[in-house]
């Protein structure tokens, strides 16, 4: 099947809600989905910091003024698509205390990295369920759980003279409908493709990956990202 973007589902009218939209990689989507004129939702344990952290995306280059909104993770788990883009080792509570919020067939998208890190950098941890999108899935049994995002450096995406973040989403999902509109999502960032990579028990080693990038970045002082040839 040829990958064919303008065969993707429209998503311009969907909110995008990110749970720790105050970290790194949260506020970092944030924004990019803000600048393509997505409605979003900013979420943090507090909701002061969810506001400030709205406030300060909404004066950023290329933002609307009433495109975001910020409160606390409960808050940002009422929008459409729901991000979770939280520390690992936090992920099971903050997940498990949303899950009544995160129903109804919601589009929970997972971007979560188990990582840990010693003297000689970062390695992959065993995740008991397989991986963070499959912990959040069995935690989200009324959810539409997809895994997305996990390479896509939070440097560039934050960095307002960046104007493409040139690299492809691998999305991973059992339910067809929402990757595809994962995908059409992450086609919403400019340089972005979202590229369906399997179902969600193959999440793992998309996760595990990371620290291979995070050692090339390393390496080669650079913002690494994946491009898959052929598509």
């Amino acid at each position: 099947m040829t990958y064919d973007q303008s065969a993707l589902p429209d998503v311009t009218g969907l909110s995008v809600g990110i749970i720790g939209g105050t970290g790194p990689q949260g506020r970092g989507l944030a924004y990019r989905f803000a600048r393509a004129g997505q409605r979003v939702l900013v979420g943090s344990r507090s909701t002061e910091r969810g506001r400030h952290a709205a406030q300060e995306l909404r004066e950023m280059p290329g933002v609307g003024p009433d495109v975001v909104d910020g409160g606390d993770n409960a808050f940002a788990a009422g929008a459409d698509v729901v991000i979770v883009a939280v520390p690992w080792e936090g992920h099971a509570g903050i997940v498990a205390e949303l899950a009544p919020l995160l129903i109804g067939g919601k589009i929970v998208v997972d971007c979560v990295n188990p990582l840990g890190f010693d003297k000689q950098g970062p390695y992959p941890l065993r995740v008991t369920e397989g991986s963070a999108a499959e912990q959040a899935a069995a935690l989200l049994p009324e959810a539409r759980v997809c895994a997305a995002f996990h390479h896509v450096s939070a440097v560039l995406l934050a960095d307002p003279e960046v104007d493409a973040v040139d690299l492809d989403v691998l999305v991973l999902g059992d339910d067809r409908d929402a990757a595809l509109q994962v995908q059409a999502l992450a086609a919403r960032i400019s340089g972005m493709r979202g590229v369906f990579a399997g179902r969600l028990r193959n999440a793992g080693q998309i996760e595990a990956f990371t620290a291979n990038l995070i050692a090339i970045n390393k390496r080669y002082k650079a913002h690494a990202g994946i491009r898959v040839t052929d598509l």
